[in-house]
C-alpha cells in the first residue's frame, strides 16, 4: 500500500429528477457524495446513474447506521470486507447492480480498495473490477470528522431534503395542476396558489423555491418576494419559460440543486443558432431533449443528443424542427439540469 494520502470529504448532491420524453417519470434523490481529491468519487464513474447510501429521504436512524458502517464501527454489509459506495437511485436493491469497495483500517488511516461493479453476494474483481479506481488512504482524523459530522450536524444531510418543496404560483390551473402531480410523482412536493400573503412564515420556510408562471406580473412577483423576506427565507425563483411541464419541472430541478457550483459536472449551457454549446467537467452521459410548442398550444418533444461527452466544451448541431419558432433546450446528465431558450 503506497504511503500517499488522499483527502476525505462530503458535499451535498442530487440525482436529478424528472419527467422524460417517453412519460417516465425520474425520482429526484438528495444525497452526500464522497469527495476524494477535491472531486466527488461519483465523477470517475462517467456513465453512472447513483446515489450513495448516505441519502437525505432515508430514515434517520438507517442513516445513522449507514455512517457507522463507513466508520466500522459495524460488521460489513458484503461478504470480502465490502461496502456498497454508490447504489440504484431507484430502488437501492443490489440486484440492479452497485459499486462496492473494501473499506479497512490501516493503523489509524482508513483505506478504501478494490472498487467494483456488483450484482450478487460477491464481486468479481477480474470481471468487474473497476482497475483504474483507487486504493485511496485517507487520514483517519480527517475521516472520522467528516463523517461524525453527518451525527452531530444535520445540516449537510437536510441540504436538499428539508426544503424539497416547490411554491407554484400562476393563472393557468391545469397547467399548474399537472405540474405539481408531476412534482410530487419524482419526489419534490407541491403547493399551488396566486397568493402568498396569507401563507404563515414557519410553512413559507419549508420551500426550496418559487416558480412563477409567465402570466404572474411583476408586481405580483415583488409581492411574493416580500413575503418571503418577511419571514427570513432565502429560495430559489423560477420564471417558468413555457407551459410545458418536463420544461417546467427541469427548471425546477436546477433550481434545487444545492450541491456547490464547484463540484457539479454539468456547469454550461448556450443555444442559438440551431447549436447548443455544453460544458462538463469530467466524462459523462449527456442528453438533450428540445421542446416547443405549436400554434395549437400542442407540445413537442425531441430527443436531439444522447451520448457520453469528454471533460470539456462540446459545439452540438440540433436538428431543424427541434428548434423551430419558440423552442427550449434541456440538458440532463444524472446530477444536474440545465435548461435554456433557443437564441436567433
Amino acid at each position: 500500500m503506497s504511503a500517499e494520502y488522499a483527502t476525505f470529504g462530503l458535499a451535498p448532491a442530487m440525482r436529478a429528477g424528472g419527467v422524460l420524453t417517453n412519460g417516465d417519470y425520474q425520482v429526484h434523490r438528495d444525497f452526500v457524495d464522497f469527495i476524494v481529491d477535491g472531486r466527488p468519487l461519483l465523477f470517475q464513474l462517467s456513465d453512472l446513474d447513483a446515489v450513495s447510501p448516505l441519502a437525505s429521504d432515508i430514515p434517520p436512524a438507517i442513516f445513522s447506521a449507514q455512517v457507522h458502517s463507513l466508520l466500522l464501527e459495524a460488521d460489513a454489509p458484503l461478504a470480502g470486507g465490502r461496502y456498497v459506495i454508490y447504489g440504484c437511485p431507484e430502488c437501492e436493491d443490489l440486484a440492479c447492480g452497485a459499486v462496492t469497495a473494501v473499506i479497512e483500517r490501516l493503523g489509524d488511516d482508513y483505506v478504501w480498495r478494490d472498487f467494483a461493479w456488483q450484482t450478487g453476494e460477491r464481486a468479481d474483481l477480474e470481471l468487474n473490477g473497476y482497475h483504474g479506481i483507487g486504493p485511496f488512504r485517507f487520514r483517519g482524523a480527517e475521516y472520522r470528522a467528516a463523517l461524525g459530522s453527518l451525527l452531530t450536524n444535520p445540516g449537510l444531510t437536510a441540504a436538499g431534503g428539508e426544503r424539497r418543496r416547490v411554491l407554484l404560483i400562476g393563472t393557468r390551473a391545469a397547467v399548474l395542476a399537472k405540474l405539481a402531480t408531476a412534482l410530487r410523482i419524482i419526489g419534490i412536493g407541491a403547493e399551488t396558489t396566486q397568493d402568498a400573503a396569507d401563507i404563515p412564515a414557519d410553512e413559507l420556510r419549508t420551500y426550496g423555491a418559487v416558480a412563477f408562471g409567465r402570466a404572474v406580473t411583476e408586481q405580483e412577483r415583488a409581492a411574493v418576494r416580500q413575503s418571503f423576506e418577511r419571514a427570513g427565507v432565502e429560495v430559489a425563483y423560477v420564471d417558468g419559460l413555457a407551459p410545458i411541464v418536463p420544461l417546467l419541472v427541469a427548471q425546477i430541478e436546477n433550481a434545487l440543486d444545492r450541491s456547490p457550483q464547484e463540484q457539479r459536472r454539468l456547469t454550461r449551457l448556450v443555444a442559438a443558432n440551431g447549436e447548443a454549446g455544453v460544458e462538463v467537467t469530467s466524462p459523462c452521459r449527456v442528453q438533450l431533449t428540445a421542446y416547443r410548442m405549436d400554434r395549437l398550444y400542442r407540445t413537442h418533444a425531441y430527443e436531439v443528443f444522447d451520448g457520453v461527452l469528454e471533460a470539456g466544451e462540446h459545439r452540438l448541431a440540433l436538428d431543424a424542427k427541434a428548434t423551430k419558432g419558440e423552442s427550449f433546450i434541456v440538458a440532463r446528465t444524472s446530477g444536474g439540469v440545465l435548461v435554456e431558450a433557443m437564441g436567433g
